[in-house]
């Protein structure tokens, strides 16, 4: 006699967005204690939703001069409108700001694809050797007929841009070796490392600052200069490594022995090891962290200022100033805010995915 098969259940539908809706209601107000705390949430919501409501969109000023902004009551958006490409640029010359809008572009095109999986290979580390110096000629010129424009005037995003991607991208790779330094067995590599670790880590930011602007240059041959976005540079990739390579090292450290143990039964070396097994799984796994380090970093960008680099947030401060425009700190302040919430919370958002894709039982 032969079995007969149930007919096949059809798959659960997904929660629409009404029962997203309905269940998030039930989880506000289940409870006395939740009911307090979700009303609360709504009272602070009604007293500060609609008067923000009122400032920055129904009572504001989109276009117009300073005066007419003077005159309503609301946000001065003209003042943003009127600082925006300064902002971006600096003091870049006017009519050679389409060598940074380019240069931003490239910037832009390389990131995004960093971010996609199917292009991490050694084409996108190509790609990368070549966008790098071309993004720094096209910027400074000097060749090919271009204008050699000095760094003292480069500034707004641009310059943050290059501090931050510049930065995190060398500094990523050298974080990895001085975690790797100070695990190893060899007792001069680890006492190096472990040394340029505490260091960099037992100084503010600043300090390295003030040391590859001011100091570094003291101790150079005469007559051999190097430019000073080149010692920022240099001073900010040291220090994210230093920050980076102690997240690393945790993530090795969280490596169960076996998969060490693992490794070597398999006859590989030590590269092979660390390339094929443990630094993958170890970088899976601080992810969380590295993406905090890398948004704290980022927003230390703004430290720069203190040896006269523009970054975005100076060359705002620095609009403040100008005679015509007095008088409209909170927009510059919340278009400032509003700029570095949006990048950081890119890169929370792309962490998560990460997480996700890489999750145990993840194809």
């Amino acid at each position: 006699m032969s079995a007969t098969l149930a007919p096949a259940k059809p798959a659960p539908a997904l929660p629409g967005l009404a029962a997203r809706a309905r269940d998030f209601v039930k989880a506000c107000f289940n409870g006395p204690l939740n009911i307090a705390i979700s009303l609360a949430c709504i009272a602070l919501l009604v007293w500060l939703v609609p008067p923000l409501f009122r400032w920055a969109v129904l009572e504001a000023t989109w276009e117009g001069t300073a005066q007419s902004c003077r005159q309503n009551a609301g946000a001065c958006w003209a003042f943003i409108r009127e600082k925006f490409w300064f902002s971006v640029f600096g003091l870049y010359p006017f009519e050679e700001r389409w060598r940074p809008a380019s240069m931003l572009a490239i910037l832009v095109v390389m990131v995004v694809a960093s971010t996609i999986r199917r292009f991490w290979n050694r084409w996108l580390l190509l790609g990368w050797a070549i966008a790098a110096p071309a993004m720094w000629v096209l910027m400074q010129g000097g060749v090919f007929g271009l204008p050699y424009v000095q760094t003292r005037q480069w500034g707004g995003l641009t310059i943050t841009g290059i501090i931050a991607v510049y930065g995190l991208a060398l500094g990523y790779p050298l974080s990895i070796l001085l975690a790797l330094g100070r695990r190893s067995k060899l007792t001069l590599v680890r006492w190096f490392c472990t040394a340029i670790i505490e260091c960099v880590r037992g100084v503010p930011l600043i300090s390295l600052l003030f040391m590859a602007a001011i100091m570094l240059p003291l101790f150079l041959p005469q007559g051999v200069t190097v430019d000073r976005l080149i010692r920022v540079l240099f001073a900010y990739t040291l220090f994210t490594a230093a920050y980076m390579a102690e997240v690393v090292r945790g993530g090795l450290q969280a490596m169960p022995r076996g998969q060490y143990e693992a490794a070597d039964s398999l006859g590989l070396t030590y590269w092979q090891k660390m390339r094929l097994i443990i630094l993958p799984q170890a970088l899976t796994i601080t992810i969380p962290a590295q993406v905090n380090t890398f948004i704290g970093l980022f927003k230390d960008t703004t430290l720069v200022v203190v040896i006269g680099v523009f970054d975005f947030f100076t060359t705002l401060r620095a609009s403040l100033g100008d005679p015509n425009w007095l008088g409209f700190p909170t927009e510059a302040y919340v278009y400032a805010a509003a700029v570095y919430f949006v990048l950081c919370y890119a890169m929370s958002r792309y962490s998560q995915r990460l997480e996700r894709e890489f999750r145990p039982g993840a194809r």
